[in-house]
Parts: structure tokens; C-alpha cells; sequence
């Protein structure tokens, strides 16, 4: 009998330009983080296990308060570590290196607790809405690989996606007329001004605009088991040349695996689109906009007040 999906959430970053741990950043009325939210909505869609990948740096302020209420929850809970020594031999880290090697690498570290089962990924500081955790379980819950890997992304709308106070990294996808994915650009600094959004490729020294239904990547993934194997067997060649070339900062990004993958043909990516406007706390300026979404949707009925005091509980 094939594995169930299990949900694989990315939550080792150090937050830089948020200026501390935003996983764990409460935002809900009892203390819950985005993450909390996220699990409580992927439970819903049918998910039962879940692999949480945090660095050892932060692993006990992560126990001691979004691990310690998803112990509540009716959830498997694994855990993964993302360390920048987690390398294959004969690979070292090189001096100065002090940050792991990007959300490919974060992947490639959970690869004993997936367990061979089909898997989604998330990042933990994101809010992704309840129909983007229905429609990747669905999804991975049918996908089988064929003389192609078979995979499927949650496309957003830029629109739902950006902040209003200060640039963000998005992956800007087309489609082909199948709805399956063409080509994915990470654009690393995507910037919202009164004159529409606008991205820079140089710093933000010149701005190019985008429009702003333009399908973009949240990492909101949906693979089958072989893409693990396809990330162990590039590893080394993406630490050839960034050791090469930035061997302090060089980060190897899920996009960027996704379309290798794509370029040579091995694989094809069912785009599903979302509605759903997502919310983040990438800066500090942002939370209260955060809780104010978190606590309409919560006197809507959309959630319990506490989350994790019964699954079936309603908003009273």
C-alpha cells in the first residue's frame, strides 16, 4: 500500500531581516505561531505526519513553544536537522561559512524521517490559506511517476504575496497550455511601490515592474519519493561550484532543483492555482498585520480560538 503524504516544513531560518524567530512568533490569541495555524490546516486536509526541520541552535526555544502545544495536537511530529556540516564526504565546511545550504539542502537533511512516502513542502513563517493544504493532499495523494517524475506546486497571485513594508523573494513561474510548469525565475528582491510592484536584479539600484497577477512560488511543493534521490545526487555538484564561486553565502533553493529537473526533461510540475492571500512576517512591521487576519478569520469561525485544545472544536 503506497504512504500516506506527510508534510515536510522548513523552519531552521534565523529570521535576519525579521530580527529574531519568527516560527515561533506568536501571533494567535493563546500564543500560536503562523506554523500552528499552517498544521492545523493541513490536518484538516488530511495530513497525519509531520517533519519539522529547525537548526540545533534553535531546537530549544522551538520545544519549548511551538513544539511543546504540537504535542497536544492529534499530529505525528518528526523532527529533521538543517546543520551547514551536513555534507557528503569529502566535502568540509569552508571558513566563514556559518548558514546552512538553502531549502534544497534543508530537504535533503529530512530525508530518513519522509521515509520514502510522497511529501509537500512549506516554509514555517508562511500563511498559505486552508484550499492550498487541500489541493496538494489531494494532489500528492494520486501523483505517480510515469516515464517522468510527477510533481505539483501551489502557484499564488504576486498580488497576495507581497508586503508593504519591504521586498520579499518569489518565485515567478509561467505555465505551459497544459497548466504544467514551464519555467521558474527566483526573484530575490520583489518590491511593492505606489506605482505597482517592481523587482531589481541589481540591489535595487533599477526596477523593473511585474504585474501583479503573475503566478509566483511560495514553496508550497508536492513531490514523490525520487525526488530525494535527485537532490542527493546533485548535491555535489551544486558544492562544487558554490565553493568555486561564494562559498560563505552560495544557497541552492528548491526552484533551482525543480528546474534542472525541468530543463532536462526528467519531470513535470502540475501547477494548481490558489486564491488565498498569503501572510508573513518577513519584518517586524508586519505582525500586526498578521494577528489582525489571524483574529477576523478566527471570529469568522475559520479557526478555534485555541487551536489545539480539539481539532473539532469551533470558534466560540
Amino acid at each position: 500500500m503506497a504512504k500516506k503524504p506527510v508534510l515536510v516544513v522548513m523552519a531552521a531560518g534565523m529570521g535576519s531581516r525579521y530580527g529574531g524567530l519568527k516560527q515561533i512568533d506568536p501571533v494567535g490569541s493563546h500564543g500560536e505561531s503562523i506554523l500552528d495555524y499552517s498544521l492545523y490546516d493541513a490536518y484538516q486536509a488530511g495530513f497525519e505526519t509531520v517533519v519539522i526541520i529547525i537548526k540545533k541552535a534553535i531546537a530549544k526555544d522551538f520545544m519549548d513553544t511551538a513544539g511543546a502545544r504540537l504535542a497536544a495536537s492529534p499530529l505525528e511530529i518528526r523532527y529533521a536537522y538543517q546543520e551547514v556540516d551536513f555534507l557528503p564526504a569529502p566535502y568540509q565546511v569552508p571558513e566563514g561559512r556559518t548558514k546552512p545550504w538553502g531549502t534544497a539542502h534543508a530537504v535533503l537533511c529530512a530525508k530518513e524521517q519522509i521515509d520514502g512516502a510522497p511529501f509537500a513542502v512549506i516554509n514555517a513563517d508562511d500563511y498559505y490559506g486552508k484550499s492550498g493544504f487541500q489541493t496538494i493532499f489531494n494532489t500528492l495523494s494520486q501523483l505517480q511517476d510515469d516515464e517522468c517524475y510527477r510533481y505539483a506546486m501551489v502557484g499564488y497571485h504576486l498580488c497576495n504575496t507581497v508586503t508593504e513594508n519591504g521586498y520579499v523573494s518569489r518565485g515567478i513561474c509561467t505555465t505551459d497550455p497544459d497548466g504544467n510548469l514551464a519555467t521558474i525565475v527566483e526573484r530575490t528582491r520583489i518590491q511593492l511601490f505606489p506605482q505597482g510592484i517592481q523587482f531589481s536584479e541589481d540591489e535595487g539600484k533599477t526596477w523593473q515592474h511585474i504585474a501583479g497577477d503573475t503566478l509566483v512560488s511560495m514553496n508550497l511543493w508536492g513531490f514523490t519519493p525520487g525526488f530525494l534521490t535527485e537532490l542527493e545526487n546533485r548535491f555535489p555538484a551544486f558544492l562544487d561550484k558554490t565553493l568555486a564561486e561564494n562559498p560563505v553565502k552560495g544557497e541552492w533553493y528548491l526552484p533551482f532543483a525543480v528546474e534542472q529537473l525541468l530543463l532536462e526533461g526528467k519531470a513535470v510540475v502540475a501547477v494548481k492555482e490558489s486564491a488565498d492571500k498569503w501572510y508573513g512576517v518577513t519584518y517586524q512591521q508586519d505582525k500586526p498585520l498578521v494577528i489582525a487576519a489571524i483574529g477576523a478569520m478566527t471570529s469568522q469561525g475559520l479557526y478555534p480560538r485555541r487551536l489545539w485544545a480539539g481539532t473539532s472544536e469551533s470558534a466560540q
